[in-house]
């Protein structure tokens, strides 16, 4: 039981933070509604935290070690800079749309 507790917590809060770090930056990052500095942190740090959860599957070191936490450092970063400025300041509403797929382009056009 216990081996899959730690193997589902590796998975869970070692992994997915790391994951949801990737794309939900680089959306911002690339959408531009937030300041880009803040979705790079989390693109830089998602890496860093799957290598280290990746490290600790292969046994390189241990959960709870001063490198996983140097590693999860920039997560808990742009986690809670995001939060505090999402918030505070919310979105640039004058963000210029993403690129669209023509066809939705064409369904929202005025006839």
């Amino acid at each position: 039981m216990v081996a899959i507790h730690d193997g589902a917590f590796l998975v869970g809060p070692g992994l997915l933070p790391a994951v949801n770090a990737l794309l939900f930056g680089a959306l911002l990052y690339r959408a531009r509604l937030v300041p880009r500095v803040i979705p790079l942190v989390g693109m830089i740090g998602a890496p860093l935290l799957a290598l280290s959860a990746l490290g600790t599957i292969l046994g390189l070191h241990d959960q709870v070690s001063p490198l996983a936490g140097l590693a999860a450092l920039p997560i808990a970063l742009w986690e809670l800079s995001i939060g505090v400025w999402l918030i505070v300041k919310g979105v640039d509403q004058t963000a210029a749309p993403a690129h669209r797929p023509a066809a939705v382009r064409r369904s929202t056009a005025p006839e």
